[in-house]
């Protein structure tokens, strides 16, 4: 269980700090439930209620600084899987925004610059679709790795450029 005033990672709203962990009633159940009372880092007058039963499902903790530097170490060997079929490839990129899960945002990312350099080569846009996942899944990672390293998020390309230049 989280306690508050810790940071956590929310699927689809980001960094959140735990305000409070309340009893509320049901109406459906008529029983008393814990739930967290979250505050996303990026709309501070935002309230989130998410159960306590339903944590790992929805949530995890923020990654730690030495993390966040492993992980971006790490970023040239994490691989990617190409999916030709625009559905189940966005469907697949829902899925990795969904697990909260950093390593699979890196996968996104890796497999959308790799995706929108080959279609430049022969003349042609990224896709609709992969645009829109791409800032997604860079805007979710990035905003995390900040936090972590405590350095701006418009940074971090520059960071994990220069940090993967570094150790290659």
């Amino acid at each position: 269980m989280y306690k508050k005033g810790e940071y956590v990672v929310k699927a689809t709203d980001g960094i959140c700090r735990i305000e409070d962990i309340i009893n509320m009633d049901t109406n459906i159940t008529k029983s008393k439930k814990l739930y967290y009372l979250m505050v996303p880092e990026h709309e501070k007058k935002a309230r989130l209620y998410v159960p306590v039963e339903k944590e790992n499902s929805t949530c995890r903790k923020i990654m730690t600084e030495t993390e966040a530097w492993a992980l971006i170490d790490n970023i040239p060997q994490i691989d990617t899987v190409w999916i030709p079929d625009d559905k189940t490839r966005e469907q697949k990129y829902k899925e990795a925004l969904q697990s909260c899960n950093p390593v699979k945002l890196v996968g996104i990312i890796k497999n959308m610059y790799i995706r929108k350099k080959e279609r430049i080569s022969k003349g042609k846009k990224n896709t609709a679709v992969d645009e829109r996942y791409f800032k997604i899944a860079e805007e979710t990672l990035y905003a995390e790795l900040a936090f972590a390293i405590g350095r701006k998020k418009e940074d971090m390309t520059e960071i994990i450029t220069e940090r993967i230049k570094s150790i290659n």
